[in-house]
């Protein structure tokens, strides 16, 4: 695969950090980003880790004048910074789902928004949206983050419609329980519990999801677009 620029949103831990490592070792220039300061354990020169507010449109637009001065505007885009805010629906706070939908949905407009363009120009281009196995099956005390999930899956169908003829593939990810720090708070008793739905009766690892994102911005995934795959051990099938 020709050497290319990956931005990867939520980069300084869990799956985003595990996928800025990965690339970074197989050789692609890897900006990697979070809301804090934050430095990769591996100093790699390909490795930029910078700090951004997806939120913030004039943090976006000031990271894209940075990395086209850098000649580091992406070809391959993945949007996997996301946030949590449990809560029953009853008790959720307005800032509870405002702080969530702006992070995990409204930020990956902000930043497919202003790459598009660039992907468009070169005829050449892979979004890859991270998204949750919460947004296709739903789980109590998560309304807020299962809905930015699930809009993820919408948001994917319909860019890929507008951008396949730009040979611009546009899909998504639903990682399952992977052990990461988001599932770290999971006592042993439910995590036994939860084991005994999931038929390969193990948490995924982030190296999983690091793979298969591996394979769909890779060319033998060119004929893949509009599609949400799950990755889960087969927790959920249809």
């Amino acid at each position: 695969m020709k050497k290319r620029n990956i931005f990867i949103s939520g980069a300084s831990r869990g799956i985003g950090k595990s996928m800025a490592k990965h690339f970074a070792k197989s050789n692609f220039n890897v900006v990697g980003t979070s809301r804090n300061n934050f430095k990769f354990d591996d100093d790699l020169e390909n490795l930029l880790p910078i700090k951004l507010d997806v939120t913030s449109r004039n943090d976006v637009k000031d990271c894209f004048d940075e990395l086209k001065t850098k000649n580091l505007l992406p070809d391959i885009l993945i949007n996997n910074a996301g946030i949590t805010a449990d809560q029953l629906f009853l008790r959720m706070s307005d800032d509870d789902w405002d702080n969530v939908i702006n992070t995990n949905l409204t930020g990956t407009f902000n930043l497919t928004k202003i790459f598009l363009k660039n992907m468009i120009k070169n005829k050449f281009g892979r979004i890859i949206n991270i998204s949750s196995i919460s947004g296709l099956m739903g789980n109590p005390g998560q309304v807020n983050y299962s809905s930015s999930k699930a809009a993820l899956n919408g948001f994917t169908k319909s860019l890929a419609k507008e951008v396949g003829s730009r040979n611009i593939t546009v899909n998504c990810v639903a990682p399952g329980f992977i052990d990461t720090d988001m599932t770290s708070y999971i006592g042993q008793k439910e995590r036994n519990e939860i084991l005994k739905k999931i038929p390969l009766n193990k948490f995924g690892s982030p190296e999983d999801i690091s793979k298969l994102v591996m394979f769909l911005m890779s060319d033998e995934a060119s004929y893949i677009t509009g599609q949400t795959i799950s990755i889960d051990g087969g927790l959920l099938m249809y």
